[in-house]
């Protein structure tokens, strides 16, 4: 199955502390969101994907901020089972379409959109939404490029994710609101499940 067709929210996570990592991953997939993106932004992301990828039955955990070829490598070799960057270079696809893993390259624009799908490439990460136009701007790219679809991430919150999700090119959101600092600080997993089911029951 397409990673945009897993759950209507990809929870995007910046994992400090490598102990946290199971406990969230359980509480969102326990609340119906089984597609994880752990962000490569701290030093023990790539041991929170391992940890996630053994541990969490029904989670599928992936890597998000992959910007090089050696992010490729090494979220591959932690076990992500997707991969997900801001943008696109020639060098970074090359390596994510070798990689045999799936992914969402990144484009924020009409013209880098093209440049993707020319290769074939038909599911994309839009980055950063809101700033780059949001709903409008998708829906605009729906007219020209009816094949590509997306996972725009990037300022939503709940409250406008319903209005992404109601676009035919739009498969899911990232959002990185599913994993306040305070609950996880607090170890509140039962809050997380909570904002889970209520982003599962999003679909537009």
């Amino acid at each position: 199955m397409s990673i945009l067709d897993l759950a209507p929210v990809v929870p995007v996570v910046v994992i400090d502390d490598v102990e946290t990592a199971v406990p969230i991953a359980r509480a969102l997939v326990a609340g119906g969101l089984p597609a994880i993106e752990v962000t490569l932004r701290t030093p023990c992301a790539l041991e929170a994907i391992t940890r996630i990828a053994a541990e969490v039955p029904g989670a599928v955990v992936g890597a998000g901020t992959v910007r090089t070829p050696a992010d490729v490598a090494a979220a591959v070799r932690a076990g992500a089972g997707f991969l997900v960057s801001p943008g696109s270079t020639p060098a970074l696809v090359a390596a994510m379409l070798e990689s045999g893993v799936p992914f969402l390259p990144g484009a924020a624009t009409a013209s880098e959109v093209m440049a993707l799908a020319e290769r074939g490439l038909t599911e994309l990460k839009f980055f950063p939404a809101e700033p780059a136009g949001g709903v409008a701007y998708l829906k605009a790219l729906g007219g020209p490029l009816p094949q590509v679809r997306f996972c725009p991430t990037g300022g939503i919150r709940p409250q406008t994710a319903p209005a992404y999700l109601a676009l035919p090119n739009v498969g899911c959101v990232g959002g990185t609101w599913l994993t306040p600092a305070d609950a996880v600080a607090a170890g509140d997993h039962a809050r997380i499940e909570k904002l889970a089911a209520e982003a599962a029951a999003l679909r537009g």
